[in-house]
């Protein structure tokens, strides 16, 4: 859900990124990774932008990983094949404070081969990096501030001045996901309005997600509970025909305690 909403947010404002990023506010739109000669190594998590003279490789992420170095080593090879003479600007963003090494890790070491990226950690950025532009908005109670709960507030008044209401609805959609990262939902229940955040794309993206999975685990939970339902009624039939405990166990697959319990329903003594 993260990763969805961090890449919703550089591939929709990316020229606040690329002003935060790469110092000018220049264009940047989608680099595909199926026009890279290789496919992805974890296409959720990859945001690529481009423009005529560079590509720019963000990775967010919530929980440092050890394969992150040679990831971008991987991509910088990948994007040099395709596009040579293009420069290449590769920063991984953690959300979260971590005491892990791996957020202060920038290079990729193999034997003759190094490889440099940058790194940011939120926690150590300026808030008011991330209060001037739309697109940042939503990090800002990452950051480096001393109460969250009131650079939240700060966020939902920015918000709630902005003329467009589509990028009103978007912005605080996407700052309601990322406060959940450091703050109580109910409190960012209390302080970003729910009906605007409706009126989001990314809201709705990750809504029918949730009502995808929800369908699923209810499918897959009443699956089980059919195949049980379904076991346990041969085994009354074979209780009933006096099989003997192991037997019955073996053929549903259910327990010896649910076989005895089942036993103990239908009135017969517990089988030998």
């Amino acid at each position: 859900m993260f990763d969805k909403v961090c890449k919703f947010l550089a591939e929709s404002f990316s020229s606040d990124f690329a002003t935060w990023l790469l110092g000018q506010p220049i264009t940047l739109t989608e680099l595909s990774p199926s026009e890279l000669s290789l496919e992805p190594i974890r296409a959720d998590a990859l945001i690529l932008l481009q423009s005529d003279e560079l590509v720019l490789h963000l990775e967010f992420q919530t929980v440092p990983k050890a394969d992150i170095p040679f990831r971008m080593a991987d991509y910088r090879l990948r994007v040099y094949r395709r596009f040579p003479q293009k420069r290449m600007r590769q920063v991984v963003i953690y959300l979260q404070p971590s005491d892990s090494t791996l957020v202060y890790q920038t290079e990729f070491a193999l034997e003759n081969t190094r490889h440099r990226f940058e790194v940011i950690r939120l926690w150590e950025q300026p808030t008011e990096l991330f209060l001037n532009s739309p697109g940042l908005l939503p990090f800002a109670t990452l950051s480096q501030t001393d109460d969250r709960r009131r650079t939240l507030e700060e966020v939902a008044q920015v918000i709630a001045a902005m003329n467009d209401t589509r990028i009103r609805s978007n912005i605080a959609a996407s700052t309601a996901v990322l406060a959940g990262l450091v703050l109580n939902k109910d409190l960012i229940k209390r302080i970003l309005r729910s009906d605007i955040m409706r009126e989001s794309v990314i809201y709705q993206d990750i809504l029918q997600e949730g009502l995808k999975e929800g369908f699923e685990q209810g499918l897959e939970q009443g699956l089980e509970q059919g195949l049980e339902q379904k076991a346990q009624e041969i085994a009354i039939k074979m209780i009933n025909k006096g099989i003997d405990v192991k037997t019955i166990v073996d053929i549903t697959g259910l327990t010896i305690e649910q076989v005895q319990h089942l036993q103990a329903q239908v009135g017969n003594n517990p089988a030998q």
